[in-house]
């Protein structure tokens, strides 16, 4: 760096003082270089789909296989954010950010040269090591950069498109590189991408951390893992061990122990990795649920639709990544949208459309069987694109309003925590229904549509959980409780610091 052209000044938060100072333009600088982290991480996982028919005939993988190489990066990913978010506040959020930039591109350059199934997996767990350090820390960056509130939830929204634009790119990049490179060149990708967010970050975004660090949580950080891993596996491995096996019988047994020891411990830390007090707010905890039901409803549908567009009617990864751009076009248009929305209006109204949507898609499929016409496929593509559109920016934007400025890394790690856990537990879930059936079908002669319905009944029900809670966590004592704990931890991190003063 040419010592004539210094770098701009990146004032780090100190307890007590304000935000650093930034111009309009600076700012979007600062949204743009955020967004480019989302868009390897969304990138990634929407080219990884597209990729899968490829990678599972190369690789001699089942579909258990291919459920671990997008599920070691979820579990991963879940089990970590809410460290990385706290971590972040605790030593500096740019220096947390560009960590994760490194891991993430190091461990895209590993996956584009595995062996082997297993070194694959390895390595996508390595990718979400650096992944778990981008998107919450991100969100927390925008958080503290935008602290007005229509212009975060504008923000949010074009967060929120860039999802959109992951999901439209994502196959048409994807079914082009595996078409006419194969499958390890869609982890280039995020190479460049990678590389210029890293450069740009070290430029022009600000240090900040919050003005009361939290204390590392060891202990919780161990239940998390142990509960996130258990019940992944459990229901990954079920169809092929049996529900009833002595082995899968104690995974589910760790995962209890985990969940009821998260509850007992982290309620009674003062200062937890999961802060159980947010949890009073009904938007926040409305928001973690939609979050995990709107992206397991997302995982489970671009997993089914990838294996029947290239399994079923054969088409290659190309055209298989065209059939799906029309979802993807209208999680592009409708993201922007609702971040407009929940701006000038508040989330309810986009709860409810992407709820009615998503639930209106699932049941296109499981009742309608909607992939046996062409026309009836693009329709269920389309609606649920709108669905989840609108989805993304009430989640985000409820779950970080009203908390605390000082705890914005925590908040925004539990959204996004809650998406990746719905991830894992849509591909999971869904994936291990579509084994039984099958199963079922080869026995019964039954072909993919029918031995997939009931996976789509769940993704239908997924969409209706978005609607229901959405509904009752949007209204007007829904947003009272907001008040109440906003206005509880402010009093509480007063009186904490008065006393240590």
């Amino acid at each position: 760096m040419s010592s004539s052209m210094p770098l701009p000044s990146s004032p780090a938060e100190t307890p007590g003082s304000p935000a650093p100072t930034l111009t309009h333009r600076r700012r979007l600088l600062i949204l743009g270089i955020c967004c480019m982290s989302l868009l390897i991480v969304s990138l990634d996982n929407t080219v990884l789909n597209v990729a899968l028919p490829s990678m599972r005939r190369e690789l001699h993988a089942d579909v258990a296989g291919m459920q671990w190489t997008i599920d070691a990066y979820t579990l991963v990913l879940a089990s970590l954010l809410m460290l990385a978010g706290s971590t972040a506040d605790r030593i500096g959020r740019r220096k947390v950010f560009m960590t994760g930039l490194v891991l993430f591109t190091i461990g895209s350059v590993l996956c584009s040269l595995a062996p082997n199934l297993e070194s694959l997996i390895a390595f996508r767990m390595v990718q979400a090591v650096g992944g778990s350090m981008l998107n919450p820390v991100a969100m927390s960056i925008i958080t503290n950069t935008f602290t007005e509130p229509k212009e975060r939830a504008r923000a949010i929204g074009v967060w929120g498109a860039v999802v959109g634009i992951s999901m439209a790119a994502g196959p048409l990049v994807g079914g082009l590189l595996v078409d006419s490179v194969g499958w390890r060149s869609i982890f280039w990708v995020n190479l460049p991408v990678g590389l210029a967010a890293l450069l740009l970050t070290l430029r022009y975004v600000p240090e900040s951390r919050a003005p009361k660090p939290r204390r590392a949580d060891p202990v919780g950080q161990v239940l998390v893992i142990a509960l996130l891993g258990s019940v992944t596996y459990a229901i990954i491995e079920a169809p092929a061990k049996g529900w009833l096996s002595a082995e899968i019988l104690a995974f589910c047994a760790v995962a209890l122990f985990a969940l009821a020891g998260l509850v007992f411990y982290e309620g009674r830390r003062e200062e937890p990795l999961i802060d159980l007090r947010f949890f009073r707010s009904a938007p926040f905890s409305g928001a973690t649920v939609i979050a995990v039901s709107a992206f397991a409803a997302l995982s489970g549908f671009l997993f089914l639709s990838t294996l029947y567009l290239q399994d079923v009617r054969g088409y290659d990864a190309l055209h298989a990544g065209l059939w799906m751009l029309p979802m993807a076009a209208m999680c592009f248009v409708c993201a922007p949208l609702s971040g407009r929305l929940v701006g000038s209006r508040g989330p309810r109204i986009s709860l409810l459309v992407a709820g009615v949507a998503m639930t209106v898609s699932g049941v296109l499929f499981a009742a309608f069987e909607a992939e046996t016409s062409n026309t009836s496929l693009v329709i269920g593509y389309l609606v649920f694109g709108i669905g989840f559109g609108f989805v993304n920016a009430p989640i985000t934007n409820t779950a970080v309003s009203g908390m605390p400025r000082a705890q914005a890394g925590v908040a925004a790690a539990v959204a996004s925590t809650s998406r990746q856990v719905g991830g894992t537990l849509g591909v999971a879930v869904i994936g291990a229904v579509l084994a039984a059936g099958m199963a079922s079908a080869a026995s019964g002669g039954t072909d993919f549509v029918e031995a997939s319905k009931p996976a789509w009944w769940i993704i239908a029900g997924c969409g209706l959980s978005v609607l229901v809670i959405g509904a009752l966590t949007s209204g007007r004592w829904a947003r009272g409780t907001a008040l109440r704990t906003a206005e509880r931890l402010e009093h509480m991190e007063v009186a904490e610091g008065s006393v240590k003063v």
